[in-house]
């Protein structure tokens, strides 16, 4: 008895060993794997049928597909990263400039504005003479503000790295998606019975009503913001897009990009362009988040905003900035599964697998 019982443990420890040694090594890949598997899942789909148009040719198609990643998102994704470089000390060096003039002094078109112009110059006067302190501690703070670019550029980095890798994953889960579903589906026969399929078909709608909904709404948002800004004469359209594609997983954060646009043409004097800016961003950015967004994710998942800012945030904390799309999908899945679990005893399931049957592959 003794014996047996030592042998289990000797079992259990050796387990332990390999499952941590085993972590050990994956550990450094875990985001690129993580992001392969959400970029392989949402667009499986758009694989089955190329792989159908070339006649079952899988690692034709595999490959395709992960050319298509590169062109998509890799390429400009590093593009636009080499671009924030330029932009984000351009603008430091211009804040820089701009403080040694000292207080800023208000517009001419100001005092022209109906009943209240004559008081909003007033007024701005009044608080430009008191600014000369609030100059100084600014000045103070470029130096901090150029080391957190320093730092938020590696970090940018170290993304793209995880990206670059996460391609070449990804035409191994293209190619070998059915065989990795089998797998997954035999652990969680083990693991969960019968529930198997239904955990699967779950997974696969949470995480392209993520990817669909948020992911592909902060695009559209983010190019015809870009679209505007250059249209409008805006510096930086590149970097100001992308924080509009950051900022539209948070509330009410695209119009910060788009309305702050808008005051600068206004305060060079340009006022049409101004008036411009601000029908655009009513009417075409912020339109796509008002209607297409609903849309997107009503065709999957309903997914609560808190949960997409946590994630946001949270995956780049645990991720770098690859973890912008890690974060939400893998918060999402949790949260679906916790809520499958818990209503399945206490009634129907709160969020219904996608229709038109199961996939085989991820």
């Amino acid at each position: 008895m003794k014996t047996e019982t030592l042998q289990q443990y000797a079992q259990l420890a050796a387990v332990v060993i390999v499952v941590f040694g085993c972590y050990q090594i994956l550990h450094p890949f875990i985001p690129a794997i993580l992001f392969s598997a959400v970029a392989c899942s949402s667009s499986w789909p758009l694989y089955a049928r190329l792989r159908r148009a070339l006649r079952g040719r899988s690692n034709l198609a595999a490959l395709l597909m992960t050319l298509g990643l590169v062109v998509l998102v890799i390429g400009p994704t590093t593009a636009l990263a080499a671009s924030l470089a330029d932009d984000v000390g351009a603008a430091v060096q211009a804040i820089k400039e701009l403080l040694e003039q000292g207080p800023l002094q208000p517009p001419e078109w100001l005092k022209t504005i109906p009943l209240v112009g004559e008081s909003l110059d007033g007024y701005w006067h009044r608080l430009a003479g008191s600014r000369e302190e609030l100059v100084a501690a600014l000045k103070s703070l470029i130096e901090p503000a150029r080391a957190v670019v320093v730092v938020a550029g590696k970090a940018i980095g170290s993304g793209l790295l995880q990206m670059a890798l996460a391609t070449f994953i990804c035409f191994f889960f293209y190619r070998d998606g059915e065989a990795l579903v089998q797998s997954a589906r035999g652990i969680l026969a083990r693991l969960a019975g019968g529930l198997a399929d239904e955990l699967l078909a779950t997974i696969d709608n949470t995480v392209t009503g993520v990817v669909q909904g948020i992911f592909g709404t902060a695009l559209a948002q983010a190019l015809v913001a870009i679209l505007g800004f250059v249209i409008a004469g805006v510096p930086g359209a590149l970097l100001l897009g992308t924080a509009t594609f950051f900022l539209s997983m948070v509330p009410v954060g695209p119009p910060l990009i788009w309305g702050g646009a808008a005051a600068w043409l206004f305060y060079q004097g340009s006022v049409g362009w101004a008036i411009f800016m601000l029908i655009w961003g009513l009417l075409v950015i912020s339109s796509i988040d008002n209607f297409v967004k609903p849309y997107l994710i009503s065709r999957t998942s309903s997914l609560p905003l808190l949960l997409i800012v946590f994630g946001v945030f949270g995956g780049i904390v645990a991720f770098g900035f690859i973890g912008v799309f890690i974060g939400p999908p893998v918060l999402a899945v949790g949260l679906t599964l916790v809520q499958l679990w818990t209503t399945r005893s206490t009634g129907p399931a709160l969020i219904e697998p996608q229709s038109g049957g199961k996939r085989s592959g991820p």
